[in-house]
């Protein structure tokens, strides 16, 4: 099991401490080739992309994941990381700001958002969500913020694609992991967002198009009804699956 949290892996690891078929690894799946080489593993039959972050992480990290706590504005999944939200929201261009909220969260008040940003910073650091999330309330036409979707929601996506460079890791990882496997050895991927869905459909696209791989779900795999009302949070993901040749 790879994450780059490194709390996570803490938590697996004691969990697990006397089951040794398991081995937790923290480190960034786009490594997935360097760790199968380094612990010596033969050629995977199987590896299973997760690309949500988890609930633990949601309530418990205070790290700044989510829009409805107050926590400080970090978003790392690595805290060893450079980059952080509080930096790219003090720091970024009025510019760098809004394209990212576009890009990464197809937000259509990007430009609105970037520049309230901007001024509010003029005034003073912007350090925790809450007066983020305060940010773009002011900013978003009134009648956004009591629509169906919390204003803050694409905002929050596209900071954390952008400091855990997402978008890059998930080509870098899936293809990396697509030259390990071993033939007949499936890989999987399970996005939470159009973007990400995107990438994985068109890298399988692009291996089967080579002879390399042969894609197993023509169409991506939704979570049952039955699914959802147990686990709401499930409600956008998305499975694809490939297999070596």
């Amino acid at each position: 099991g790879i994450d780059w949290d490194g709390e996570v892996i803490e938590k697996l690891q004691k969990k697990f401490s006397t089951n040794k078929a398991y081995q937790f690894i923290c480190s960034n799946y786009v490594d997935i080739a360097h760790i199968i080489r380094t612990h010596h593993l033969d050629a995977p039959r199987g590896i299973l992309f997760d690309c949500g972050f988890s609930s633990n992480q949601l309530e418990e990290s205070g790290r700044g994941f989510s829009f409805i706590k107050d926590e400080p504005l970090d978003m790392r999944y690595n805290i060893h990381g450079e980059l952080s939200a509080e930096k790219i929201i003090n720091t970024w261009t009025e510019a760098a700001i809004a394209d990212i909220f576009w890009h990464y969260g197809e937000e259509r008040f990007a430009r609105r958002i970037a520049a309230g940003i901007v001024g509010e910073r003029r005034k003073k650091h912007i350090v925790s969500t809450r007066e983020l999330v305060d940010v773009i309330l002011r900013s978003v036409p009134r009648q956004q913020v009591r629509g169906r979707i919390h204003p803050a929601t694409r905002v929050f996506q596209a900071l954390r694609l952008a400091v855990n460079d997402e978008l890059k890791n998930i080509t870098r990882g899936v293809g990396d992991a697509i030259g390990c496997v071993a033939p007949l050895g499936k890989v999987a991927v399970i996005t939470f967002h159009s973007l990400e869905d995107r990438i994985v459909k068109q890298l399988f696209k692009e291996q089967e198009a080579k002879g390399i791989v042969s894609i197993i779900t023509k169409k991506p795999i939704r979570p049952s009804r039955e699914e959802v009302r147990m686990n709401p949070r499930s409600r956008s993901a998305k499975l694809r699956v490939a297999e070596k040749k």
